[in-house]
């Protein structure tokens, strides 16, 4: 995504130069000075001289402007983006300053803002022109940034139509498609990224999510297999795997999985629980508890985890450790089966009757949850939804 939006970042500074060129007026000394420190690095001396001239004249949208190029330029992005409002709003018709704008807002994460500059310029911007292209990428990583993937599938699928040979641009409109299950769009993408990149890790994971997605548990695996054949270090291609042959019962193969994803990783929470899991359907609890511990403290919402130790304690009648971990796998996990159903053991053992015959009624009338999509453990294990990092807006000239 970062690879993506530098790009499109370079690309701007064109627009932004094009567009805001200076009108052809007699020259103004304070201005030209004040261009004269930016030129020099002097940003104090600068911000001092377009401070003077706003103050002069308040109703010249460009001393602002310049203003908040400054602070943009620091990265204070907070604070350019009020000076740009008042650019525009003396002058609305400044596409360079409503696209740094844009920029800035994206940057300080106010997405919703950002996505309602960036499709005012888009109205505005001829067709199939290099503009309305970047404008396509930034209206949709707005809304990927939004957690909006349903919306931001048109806007990248017109710009990888027109870059073709973009595989991080592809990659950034497979992922949007997988996430809003338009999954037909994902194998279509992946075959576009494999004509430019056979070797990509990445895109072979995106195309065993989907085939998971799918019910295609022979096609998903089958495509796992050759991400991490491809890549052995890509994040999470060796826990997909794993978790598509657990999933398949397959624990020996998926216990391998999950240890190399930790070798990559050793802080990776779902792996240390699914290897915990592995070892305790092996019958050999005495390696299962630190891994789920382990992996219970860096997420204490892996229900797996809590679950695993309870059947864990409760076969070595440590009752009261049982009860609360079965407890807490019951509060994240209402839904499943199993839980009630251990828990409901657990409290007849222990001669609490009302109590257990509630879980045991539970677990009779529940239907076991269905596992989680591939796509979405691998969402839990990697963030996503949080706005992709861009560079600083490019200075209008």
């Amino acid at each position: 995504m970062k690879t993506v939006l530098s790009v499109v970042m370079l690309s701007v500074v064109a627009i932004a130069a094009a567009a805001q060129q200076h009108p052809k007026s007699a020259p103004d000394p304070q201005r030209q000075q004040a261009l004269g420190f930016e030129q020099q690095g002097d940003i104090a001396q600068a911000e001092a001289a377009w401070t003077a001239l706003s103050k002069a004249n308040p109703r010249n949208p460009e001393p602002y402007a310049r203003l908040a190029l400054l602070k943009a330029r620091r990265q204070d992005y907070k604070g350019a983006i009020p000076l740009y409002r008042k650019a525009l709003a003396l002058d609305p018709n400044k596409p360079a300053v409503r696209l740094n704008l844009g920029l800035a807002l994206f940057k300080a994460e106010e997405l919703k803002d950002a996505l309602l500059e960036f499709k005012t310029l888009r109205k505005q911007a001829k067709t199939d022109s290099p503009e309305a292209q970047r404008l396509d990428v930034l209206i949709g990583m707005c809304y990927y940034g939004l957690a909006q993937y349903g919306s931001a599938v048109p806007y990248l699928k017109a710009a990888a139509q027109r870059d073709q040979q973009n595989s991080p641009l592809l990659l950034s409109l497979a992922h949007s498609c997988l996430w809003s299950k338009q999954l037909q769009c994902v194998m279509d993408t992946y075959h576009q990224i494999l004509s430019i990149n056979a070797e990509s890790a990445e895109a072979d994971m995106l195309a065993g999510e989907a085939l998971d997605e799918m019910k295609d548990n022979e096609g998903s695996t089958k495509m796992f297999r050759a991400a991490v054949a491809a890549n052995p270090k890509e994040p999470n291609a060796h826990f997909g795997l794993g978790y598509l042959l657990w999933t398949q019962k397959q624990y020996p193969e998926a216990l391998q999985q999950f240890q190399a994803e930790l070798e990559n990783d050793p802080n990776h929470a779902q792996s240390l629980v699914y290897l915990g899991d592995c070892y305790l359907q092996l019958n050999n609890p005495t390696e299962a508890r630190p891994r789920l511990q382990k992996g219970l403290a860096l997420d204490p919402n892996q229900w797996l985890a809590s679950l695993d130790l309870g059947i864990i304690d409760s076969d070595a009648g440590r009752n009261e450790e049982a009860l609360r971990e079965l407890n807490l796998a019951a509060k994240l996990k209402p839904d499943d089966v199993n839980v009630h159903w251990r828990l409901g053991r657990l409290l007849r053992t222990m001669g609490k009757m009302q109590e257990a015959q509630l879980e045991l009624e539970k677990a009779r009338t529940l239907n076991k949850a269905a596992d989680e999509d591939l796509y979405k453990k691998i969402a839990n294990g990697a963030k996503r939804g949080n706005p992709p990092s861009v560079q600083e807006p490019p200075p209008a000239q």
